[in-house]
């Protein structure tokens, strides 16, 4: 398919072919592409290598077909580019557009592999009197960059599940409807607090400034959303504004930017915590789909239960493991044991005293008829003694003496032994005890001893 390049070089599909004589000729066949694997590399190169930028020109060679597509050419006084404004990109009639309008287009460059036509892929297309705008907006936007304002280290995060949301916006246009509707289809019972303030026109600023003031000052939501539905450049113009850009930089509340559609950026939409596309979308990001969350909790309940049963089941072993150990050292079980053992030992201490008693039977035998012998001779030696000393005692016993005609005489009522006729007096009575019997007298009269 070469040969018609043999002796020459060929830039179709850039391949460059020399000589059948050159060294690299079969290594330059070999690594050969063809012209849609070309223009698929340079479509990818080109929209991976441009970033979607606004071009301005004007319309030339404007194309409606059946599709509902818009074709034109953008051209200025030494260039121009094919451009390809599809249906869905379209927002709004496009009936107006026509050749000869200078306008400035949004969009990406791309590549019709099938021609390989260099194009424009467009997505927005609006006046060219609005290229003052853009160049205020980039003006600002890098400004507000250089201090720091955009950096996401400042950036504050959602809370998971707002408490109450605040929503700074018209409280009669499109947002607001859009908003609501969203939060009550998604987690109705968030309370929502509207922050009502103008979002276009010259007393827009001023106003989404004191909203957002208020609700700083009120302290009684957990993240604001800032915003409105779609427009023009001018339309939006509102939330370029310095000073509101500053004042959501310094709000200790979060902030979700929601301003026009998902293209349309704004100043607000680089200083807020977070950029929702649509009013809708920032519905959407603050909070959870409430039968999502409920199935979650369900799920997390029942593993829960499922844990808090299988602590009980673990708790109860354990307690009965407890209450068998308690029961075993309780004082009743220990003093059942003890009786047990008591009994048991008392059953083997009396089989051992019978067994001792039987093997000490004879010899206890032979020690007792040796003990009462000794007894009996012990015994018949001190009556012997106790006769001898009884004989002895009775010789100078005093009634020994009355047995000889003696008495003894005491006072009555002292009963003292009276050995001298001066220890009683006339008038006393004295007892007089004889061998046998005693005798009561009264003294009469006392002589003295000659």
């Amino acid at each position: 398919m070469y040969a018609d390049h043999i002796f020459g070089k060929s830039f179709a599909g850039f391949v460059i072919l020399a000589s059948m004589e050159d060294s690299g000729q079969a290594d330059a066949i070999a690594g050969a592409i063809t012209v849609s694997q070309l223009n698929r590399q340079v479509k990818t190169l080109l929209e991976k290598g441009l970033a979607r930028l606004w071009v301005e020109g004007e319309i030339s060679n404007l194309a409606r077909p059946a599709s509902g597509h818009v074709y034109f050419s953008l051209k200025d006084k030494s260039a121009q580019i094919r451009a390809a404004f599809f249906r869905q990109r379209q927002r709004g009639p496009t009936i107006g557009l026509k050749d000869g309008d200078q306008v400035l287009v949004f969009g990406r460059v791309s590549i019709y592999e099938a021609r390989g036509d260099y194009q424009l892929i467009v997505e927005q297309v609006e006046p060219a009197g609005e290229g003052a705008l853009k160049r205020q907006f980039e003006v600002l936007k890098k400004k507000l960059a250089a201090e720091g304002l955009f950096d996401e280290d400042r950036k504050q995060h959602l809370p998971a599940l707002p408490g109450r949301i605040g929503v700074i916006t018209s409280p009669s246009g499109a947002a607001i409807r859009d908003i609501l509707s969203v939060l009550g289809r998604r987690f109705p019972s968030i309370p929502v607090v509207v922050y009502p303030a103008a979002v276009q026109g010259d007393a827009a600023p001023p106003e989404l400034i004191a909203a957002l003031q208020t609700a700083i000052r009120r302290n009684e939501c957990d993240v604001l959303i800032m915003g409105r539905g779609g427009g023009s450049l001018e339309d939006l113009w509102a939330f370029n504004d310095e000073k509101l850009a500053r004042a959501m930089a310094e709000s200790p509340i979060p902030i979700v930017s929601a301003v026009g559609h998902e293209i349309d950026f704004t100043i607000a939409d680089f200083v807020a915590d977070v950029r929702a596309p649509t009013p809708s979308g920032a519905a959407e990001l603050i909070v959870p789909d409430r039968d999502d969350w409920l199935r979650t909790i369900n799920l997390l309940a029942a593993r829960i239960a499922r844990l808090g049963q299988r602590s009980v089941e673990d708790h109860g072993q354990t307690l009965d493991w407890l209450t068998r150990r308690l029961l075993q050292s309780s004082p009743q079980q220990t003093l059942l044991r003890q009786h047990d053992r008591l009994r048991e030992l008392r059953h083997r201490l009396g089989g051992a005293v019978r067994q001792n008693v039987l093997r000490q039977r004879p010899r206890l035998s032979s020690l007792w008829q040796r003990l009462s012998a000794s007894v009996r001779n012990c015994v018949a030696d001190n009556s012997h003694r106790l006769e001898l000393a009884a004989r002895g005692l009775h010789t100078v016993s005093p009634l020994a003496t009355l047995d000889r005609g003696y008495a003894i005489v005491e006072d009555v009522k002292s009963g003292k032994v009276l050995m001298s006729a001066a220890d009683t007096s006339p008038g006393n009575d004295i007892r007089a005890r004889l061998a046998k019997g005693e005798l009561v007298a009264t003294v009469q009269t006392i002589e003295d001893e000659k």
